[in-house]
């Protein structure tokens, strides 16, 4: 037979291959009994006794942590972490001033146009919220009063408490920020929240 005269289903046996030929076969093709490379049986057995001792180690005996107990570790170190971060930052409150860096002052503004102009607009001018840009404060003018304002909230007028959403640093960025809309005068602000009044409180045009 020439070589013209095979067929796509032909197979050319070489020498020494027969007797390594299993006995079947699929649309010509012939398997060959070879033998795989040893590295490859190692590595496989390997795997093989990884399995085992992984189960009996995690799962049986329960020596090793689970990657949920771990997670719920790592969560209590954080929580820790933040709980002392925020004991320090509200002991040194009294002694904070507003940032003048432009870099804090710009994340300050970021935060402020996400989180808090939806009650006191993006210029601060007041919604929901009081105006934050007059001369009238609710809560006291200083800066550690606005900070404590930010971080305990006001449950009674809606507003909640930060401290328990953004870290000390955000807190401190947004209160600078705010800081400098004192002064500034926005179109059509709410008016001014200082003048008693002499029935229940009633909900303002603008809420």
């Amino acid at each position: 037979m020439t070589n013209d005269d095979r067929t796509n289903t032909d197979v050319t046996i070489l020498s020494g291959e027969e007797e390594l030929l299993l006995g079947h076969e699929a649309d010509g093709i012939k398997e060959l009994d070879n033998n795989l490379p040893r590295w490859w049986v190692w590595l496989f057995y390997f795997s093989i006794a990884f399995a085992a001792f992984y189960l009996c180690y995690y799962h049986v005996i329960g020596i090793g942590k689970l990657s949920a107990e771990e997670y719920q570790e790592e969560m209590k170190q954080g929580e820790k972490l933040k709980a002392a971060a925020a004991e320090k930052f509200q002991a040194e409150l009294d002694t904070l001033e507003p940032s003048s860096d432009e870099i804090i002052i710009a994340q300050g503004s970021q935060t402020f146009v996400n989180l808090c102009a939806p009650c006191h607009r993006n210029d601060g001018g007041g919604l929901v919220g009081p105006n934050l840009c007059d001369d009238y404060w609710i809560h006291g003018a200083s800066f550690s009063e606005n900070l404590r304002i930010i971080i305990d909230g006001n449950p009674v007028k809606g507003m909640i408490a930060w401290k328990d959403m953004l870290p000390p640093k955000e807190i401190y960025a947004v209160a600078s920020y705010i800081y400098t809309l004192r002064g500034t005068n926005p179109p059509n602000p709410k008016p001014r929240e200082d003048q008693q009044s002499t029935g229940p409180e009633e909900p303002s045009d603008f809420e």
